[in-house]
């Protein structure tokens, strides 16, 4: 399955129009950012009320910003949060005051190693205020006062999430996962929430074997807030992935679930290597994105976690450097396509048995082998079916086939067909 050049086009602007809204762990920018993804598909949007007990976590005040700068005695600002949503501290507290640069200092968060890139940083459960710029602008300052303003509110509110629901022909659950609590950060993770946007999307236009459960919520309070409100019906979910840092340039990176032979993990591990891409297959460790709520050892779900250089691998990682230019269409395309080739695998391995195992059936007289006659693969498929039909105890699945044989799943899952239509095997 290519990679698709119009939807990386369209994901690349999505990442665009999202890319300057203030997003965090609470408030309007979430909504707001949910609001445009809403515009292509539909979400259900949930609202959690402030003090709201989730396992062993309580939904924190909700967080709004209305403006912030920092202004010289001239009224110029020096510092402003209308150009960027990172230049101020996340969940900052409000502030107006006039001091001194060097009482001001205390406040102010660079990378002196990338002296004209602004950080990201936050301060979620510890009431703090403050501002993010770059170096060259710091080392440009005078000395002397300046006024400083954060016109923001903390207050009871809720934290919003939403999901998206693809019907399957079973109430089995896959969940793909993305984070909305980064504010101006298109790798990290606006990428990740237009791949899985256009994955639904994608997968809306089939009919999918699994249920497809799509969750945008903000990072660890929103996956815990989720597992929280179902974990009476968490048995349902079988599989699932995580989408963080989705668009860049580098080659793409599994993480594997806490159990490691998850079936998601064998699947794209299966998916990656025989597509040949350059990729990298890493282990589980609780450190990361969501899928370590996911993973928690009291759920322990089959959920692993699809980037491509992952979180604090790159030096434009939480900075403004991880802007639209850093991410391309090219990579979000290829990104999308390996989630769709592994959702139809997925959704095609089964267990068959086989209905004739004494001694190999005569497929000839069923025209089995008839039917490869015009196919290029045809010895493949030929050898595909003496697998299947080997294999096919009700104890192998076709993904094991398709690993023991070194055939293409696609090829295993196609002459299985063919094997089941003949009545040779059934599901």
């Amino acid at each position: 399955m290519a990679p698709m050049t119009e939807d990386g086009e369209e994901m690349h602007a999505l990442v665009e129009r999202l890319y300057p809204l203030c997003r965090s762990i609470t408030g309007d920018g979430v909504r707001a950012t949910l609001d445009i993804v809403g515009e292509y598909i539909p979400l259900q949007v949930h609202e959690v009320p402030t003090g709201t007990q989730v396992l062993d976590w309580t939904v924190p005040q909700e967080w709004n910003i209305r403006d912030a700068y920092i202004a010289d005695t001239t009224g110029r600002r020096v510092v402003d949060f209308a150009k960027s949503s990172l230049h101020v501290l996340g969940y900052s507290v409000p502030v107006s005051a006039t001091m001194p640069l060097a009482e001001l200092r205390e406040h102010l968060h660079t990378l002196p190693d990338h002296p004209s890139w602004v950080p990201y940083r936050t301060s979620y459960y510890k009431p703090e205020w403050g501002f993010c710029l770059a170096q060259e602008t710091l080392d440009a300052l005078p000395d002397g006062e300046y006024e400083v303003r954060i016109d923001s509110t903390l207050a009871d509110g809720h934290l919003t999430y939403a999901e998206h629901v693809v019907p399957g022909q079973v109430p089995d659950e896959v969940i793909v996962s993305c984070h909305v609590c980064h504010p101006s950060l298109a790798n990290d993770n606006l990428a990740g929430i237009a791949v899985a946007t256009f994955l639904a999307r994608a997968l809306a236009r089939e009919t999918p074997y699994y249920t497809y459960r799509f969750i945008y919520a903000p990072g660890t309070i929103g996956a815990i807030t989720w597992l929280a409100r179902n974990a009476e019906r968490i048995d349902r979910v079988k599989h699932g992935l995580v989408l963080a840092c989705a668009g860049d340039r580098g080659q793409l990176t599994y993480k594997r679930s806490r159990r490691g032979d998850a079936e998601i993990d064998r699947v794209l591990r299966h998916v990656l290597a025989t597509s040949e891409r350059p990729h990298h297959v890493a282990e589980f460790t609780p450190y990361g994105y969501d899928e370590r709520q996911f993973c928690s050892p009291g759920f322990d779900l089959g959920v692993g976690s699809l980037s491509r250089t992952p979180y604090a691998r790159y030096p434009e990682y939480h900075t403004s450097a991880d802007n639209p230019d850093f991410v391309s269409p090219e990579a979000m395309a290829d990104t999308l396509a390996v989630c769709r080739e592994a959702f139809t695998v997925l959704d095609r391995n089964r267990r068959y048995l086989n209905l004739s195992p004494y001694g190999e059936p005569q497929l000839g007289r069923r025209g089995l082998y008839d039917s490869l006659g015009g196919r290029s693969d045809a010895k493949q498929a030929e050898m595909a079916m003496l697998w299947v039909l080997n294999l096919s105890d009700g104890e192998h699945s076709l993904l094991d086939v398709a690993e023991r044989s070194g055939l293409p799943f696609d090829t295993v899952a196609a002459t299985a067909g063919a094997l089941h239509g003949a009545g040779l095997i059934k599901a």
